[in-house]
């Protein structure tokens, strides 16, 4: 009989689920359900209902079972990846209260204002807690909620992650690990404790509504029975701490050692690191978050990346092959054309009122193959900008390990081994949050089995590189993008007041 491991990425815009097994940790099958956010909310807010992500998990689990034969015996356990910083908000009974804003919700800014006033302004509250609160993040959302509903906000009685939300379907227990935690701007990152100055800026009861906080190794649980005959498994399958997306993709990227860096090229771009101690940005820009293997995962976010080259795309009516064939024919650096990508406002640099630029164009550069390839080379550059940032605080690249549907690109991947000067490498499992949730379920496992075994182990022996996809940097490219660089930080510099101004002037 073989041993299955379960893994699930809940995020905004679907779950995924893959059976691995656990000699291997062949992905033996998978299944994704998709779903959308609620509708007609106001300017700012972006909610989902968490019942959604229980129903999504459901079916994914069940069809993800039969694809890989399984019988309900073989499953040992089931970890959970969730997006970050969502806040689900149950009552004494664990009902939700309402719908779970989420991590792109930006209606709670003058929340976050609020909360940092009472700290003594943005550079007291990352000496508090190692990170400035921010509107993603979720201590906001409860003060929102606080302030705006307070009949809801009266029947608190438990503050959840989408993970956590999602182990208490699974298991009944309510609990929250450090990864997933330190994204709340809630918990003192260096400490790994929450953080008395923050629950009193928000209420000095809300301590009574945090879960306990546990070690990423631990188990969130086991499988109770009424879930588990939902599921069509054994009641007692175990269920790991799980973690957030970029946690468990950390983990399903084999970045579990100091030197290896993911950067994921989706609809918005992340790149994080491992660190063996906290790594706490004093200007703000990098989140000192933890990590889900018991370590810390500096991290930087950017809003805008194949959002770039989707719009080219789209505009032009190409195919990802004709995209990617008019953009090798341009030389690098596009001829001086450059894109500054601030299309929805950035959060790395902080330009919330940026829009995009495009700069350089001339009869020379008034094409399509060059719009193309500038795309891929803007949004390339801003998160690089990123990554020097990780750097100046003491985290440097030895590989980075690419993600996500920019990472497809051969001609984009070469432009990153080039922008960042370093090897780019993309990986066997490309789904990455999901299997790194599959993996911490299996270490998980394991120790309870008895084993003295670590993560790194584990991510060592089953996360695999595509050797036919490594790029490394050309030295010409790279000295072209690194005067490119200079120009796209300086013309960024040059355009905060008019960014300003243009949005006073669109938002009229």
């Amino acid at each position: 009989m073989r041993s299955l491991i379960v893994g699930i990425d809940s995020g905004t815009q679907s779950t995924k689920v893959l059976v691995i097994d656990a000699r291997d940790g062949k992905v033996l099958s998978s299944a994704t359900q998709e779903y959308e956010l609620l509708p007609d909310l106001p300017p700012g807010a972006k909610e989902q209902h968490p019942h959604t992500w229980r129903e999504a998990t459901g079916s994914g689990i069940r069809r993800a079972l039969r694809q890989a034969k399984a019988v309900a015996a073989e499953v040992k356990a089931i970890g959970v990846s969730g997006q970050q910083h969502g806040f689900v908000a149950l009552d004494k009974a664990g009902e939700v209260i309402r719908p779970a804003k989420l991590w792109c919700d930006t209606s709670t800014a003058p929340e976050c204002a609020e909360i940092m006033d009472q700290l003594g302004g943005a550079k007291k509250t990352i000496r508090a807690v190692g990170n400035p609160v921010v509107p993603g993040f979720t201590a906001s959302k409860i003060l929102w909620l606080k302030n705006h509903e307070p009949e809801n906000y009266e029947r608190l009685a438990t503050v959840l992650l989408p993970h956590d939300y999602l182990n208490f379907w699974l298991t009944g227990e309510k609990v929250m690990e450090y990864g997933d935690a330190s994204g709340t701007a809630l918990l003192d990152v260096r400490k790994r404790k929450w953080s008395a100055a923050v629950l009193e800026a928000i209420d000095p009861d809300l301590a009574d509504k945090l879960p306990p906080l546990i070690s990423s190794e631990k188990p969130a649980g086991s499988l109770q029975a009424s879930t588990a005959k939902q599921l069509d498994l054994n009641p007692g399958v175990l269920v790991s701490a799980g973690g957030g997306d970029n946690m468990m993709g950390a983990i399903g990227t084999g970045n579990t050692r100091a030197g290896v860096i993911t950067a994921s090229f989706g609809t918005s771009g992340t790149i994080y690191a491992c660190a063996e101690k906290p790594v706490i940005d004093p200007d703000g820009e990098i989140a000192a978050f933890c990590d889900s293997t018991n370590r810390w995962l500096p991290l930087l976010c950017t809003m805008n990346v194949t959002v770039a080259t989707e719009m080219v795309r789209d505009d032009f009516v190409w195919s990802h092959e004709k995209y990617a064939a008019e953009s090798a024919r341009v030389p690098a650096g596009s001829n001086g054309l450059l894109l500054l990508p601030y299309f929805e406002g950035e959060r790395t640099p902080n330009v919330p009122d940026g829009t995009g630029v495009w700069f350089g164009v001339n009869k020379k550069t008034f094409e399509a193959g060059h719009f193309a390839r500038a795309a891929m080379e803007g949004v390339t550059l801003g998160m690089n900008y990123g990554l020097r940032r990780l750097a100046d605080l003491g985290v440097k690249p030895t590989q980075i390990r690419a993600t996500g549907g920019g990472a497809k690109s051969k001609v984009w991947r070469q432009i990153m081994a080039d922008v960042f000067n370093a090897e780019v490498v993309t990986l066997k499992v490309s789904e990455g949050a999901a299997y790194g949730a599959a993996l911490q379920a299996l270490w998980c496992w394991r120790l309870q089995q008895g084993e003295k075994i670590s993560i790194s182990d584990i991510t060592d022996q089953f996360v695999e590189v595509n050797q036919p996809e490594i790029a490394v940097p050309e030295a010409r490219s790279v000295e072209t993008y690194r005067e490119l660089q200079s120009l796209q930080d300086e013309m960024s510099r040059a355009l905060r007041d008019v960014f300003t101004s243009h949005r006073k002037f669109v938002s009229r």
